[in-house]
């Protein structure tokens, strides 16, 4: 007869999400996976797999998370352009609060960290980054076709330069104590909207 689990796995993966999160991959040894999550290293193992995969797991279960909100966010109906000005006054926001800005984001980071060595983890980061690009995109084009964007913009490039401005402010907001670099910048994209 198999053996239940006595954790819950959702909230085991969560712990173990916001740990990375925290202090990246190298810093989090099996060790602090076993205090945080509160059980034995063969349970992880049997559950997760090895920190590797258990981490890639915790880096899909945020993006599954943070793109929900997004597309939550980017697809209402009516107006586009207020939804994706506000999404991106909401990551320079974020990046420069004292919550957000010493995590940053798990994919900017995961990218950073990994994404040079780790061809698993960098194929993941850029499915994350073609997504988010997407969504800029479709509400974007649809701005554009509802006549709020000028007929001129390509709604792709300015997906792109958005995708890219919102990863930089992770990494700048992650080092810097000024809210107004941050809102500048966004400011100053989201001008070439107009």
């Amino acid at each position: 007869m198999a053996r239940t689990k006595e954790f819950d796995p959702e909230a085991a993966l969560q712990s173990a999400l916001e740990l990375f999160w925290q202090r990246g991959y190298e810093a989090t040894s099996m060790a602090d996976l076993v205090d945080r999550l509160g059980i034995g290293r063969a349970s992880i193992y049997a559950t997760f797999g090895n920190k590797h995969d258990l981490y890639l797991k915790a880096l899909d279960r945020y993006n599954e998370n943070r793109d929900a909100v997004l597309l939550h966010e980017l697809s209402q109906p009516g107006a586009a352009l207020p939804a994706v000005r506000a999404v991106v006054r909401r990551f320079a926001a974020e990046s420069s609060s004292a919550g957000q800005r010493l995590t940053g984001c798990f994919v900017t980071n995961t990218a950073a960290e990994l994404g040079a060595h780790d061809p698993v983890a960098a194929r993941k980061v850029e499915a994350s980054w073609n997504h988010i690009e997407t969504l800029f995109h479709s509400a974007l084009a649809r701005a554009r076709a509802q006549g709020e964007l000028p007929a001129d913009r390509d709604p792709r490039t300015l997906a792109r330069m958005l995708l890219v401005l919102m990863q930089g402010m992770r990494i700048v907001g992650k080092a810097s104590e000024d809210p107004c670099r941050l809102r500048d910048a966004a400011e100053q994209a989201l001008a070439l909207l107009d």
